[in-house]
């Protein structure tokens, strides 16, 4: 290979590393943000008991405490909306600067109504959210990756459900920050709720 044909190859060399480093520097700064569909990207829309509809779009605007479960639980449900309640008084914190939502995996025998009453006996503010159908509790689930199951005879009208435990943590933006686990120790859930409000 000649002087000349290295100086082209050169030229040549340099001038796609520059054409494929501008086209990098383009797609970052023009990629559209992430939609803030919690942990799976997936939509959904569930009836609120503040009235109309929740989608994945409302996550957007205020960090969010997310927990699925049903209203006839006996124990790991009311535990987990009385633990999350009772951090969110002990920090100080607003239902404007921390929401704290219950979604129902039992829409079969939830109804908004009884979600309304069930949350509103923990804190007037927390936001209740049920499925009109099945398809769109599964929605919720697959969206946060929640597990659920009938436990026992299913047409028992008093069956109980295994579901999945997590408190979901969601920052303002609508993205995914981590989760409580099922009685976690109150100073680690509290120190992750003071992460996701300064977020």
């Amino acid at each position: 290979m000649n002087a000349n044909t290295l100086r082209n190859f050169r030229i040549i060399l340099w001038a796609l590393v520059a054409v494929m480093a501008i086209g990098a520097t383009a797609l970052y700064a023009f990629k559209p943000p992430a939609r803030p569909l919690g942990l799976t990207g997936q939509a959904f829309a569930l009836n609120s008991t503040k009235g109309g509809a929740f989608t994945q779009d409302d996550l957007v605007g205020t960090p969010s405490l997310i927990f699925f479960g049903f209203t006839f639980c006996p124990d790991v449900c009311p535990t987990t909306l009385a633990e999350i309640t009772a951090i969110r008084e002990k920090l100080g914190l607003t239902p404007e600067q921390l929401r704290i939502i219950f979604v129902s995996v039992d829409p079969e025998r939830d109804t908004l109504a009884m979600v309304r009453d069930y949350v509103e006996s923990f804190n007037p503010s927390i936001i209740g959210l049920v499925g009109s159908s099945p398809e769109q509790t599964e929605n919720a689930k697959a969206t946060f990756g929640v597990f659920s199951e009938k436990v026992g005879d299913p047409s028992d009208p008093y069956y109980t459900l295994n579901h999945t435990a997590l408190t979901f943590l969601v920052k303002a933006d609508g993205t995914f920050q981590g989760t409580i686990t099922y009685q976690e120790g109150q100073d680690t859930a509290i120190a992750k709720v003071k992460r996701l409000v300064q977020e």
